[in-house]
């Protein structure tokens, strides 16, 4: 399980780690669901509540793909704010993948729950480069509108301490990117020369 602050790193990292990836942003509610949180100042959903994401089912595919190495997972449109479709993830004999998303520590007890957890791990660094990434990567893919962007990056920075802190006391073991790389590559037993390779 791989979570930290939205901008962390946590795509890169994966795909850096030769293993099948999940990605867990893809269980995000879609705009037109009634359960979907607001923000208090009537500034449209607030799509950083763990409230905004699909938890059940997103424990429902990583137990699938435990289970039976694949699963069709959705695939999400962030800039609609919908499903546009469904992909088939198929883990080809791998013994460990990696689930990473904003909320992935929001599952960590049921997947501990259940036996399906190797580890879990929360990517920490500097709050002002997180903003950087985040924004240069969400205007990169038009995820939502620039002014929309940059007040959402805004309140992340601000907040990114507490996030980190609250996916930890969720079970999250708190790292920068070389810590978690060898975490993960001690947990699936993978060789670093050909994941770096692959990747």
């Amino acid at each position: 399980m791989l979570t930290g602050p939205s901008g962390s790193g946590k795509t890169s990292l994966a795909a850096r780690s030769g293993l099948p990836v999940l990605n867990l942003d893809d269980f995000y509610k879609e705009a037109t669901d009634p359960t979907l949180p607001q923000l208090p100042d009537g500034g449209g959903a607030d799509w950083d509540s763990p409230l905004s994401w699909d938890a059940d089912t997103a424990v429902a595919a990583i137990a699938a793909l435990c289970r039976t190495g694949r699963c069709d997972v959705p695939v999400y449109d962030i800039s609609a704010s919908a499903r546009v479709g469904t992909a088939r993830l198929d883990l080809d004999g791998a013994g460990l993948f990696i689930a990473e998303g904003v909320f992935a520590a929001d599952v960590i007890a049921a997947c501990r729950a259940a036996g399906l957890l190797a580890d879990a791990l929360c990517l920490r660094g500097r709050p002002a480069t997180t903003f950087r990434r985040r924004l240069v990567r969400d205007l990169r893919e038009g995820r939502k509108s620039a002014p929309y962007l940059v007040r959402r990056g805004l309140r992340l920075m601000r907040g990114e301490r507490s996030i980190v802190a609250r996916q930890t006391a969720l079970g999250a073991h708190p790292c920068a990117k070389p810590e978690a790389l060898d975490r993960i590559w001690a947990a699936g037993a993978v060789d670093p020369a050909a994941a770096a390779v692959g990747s």
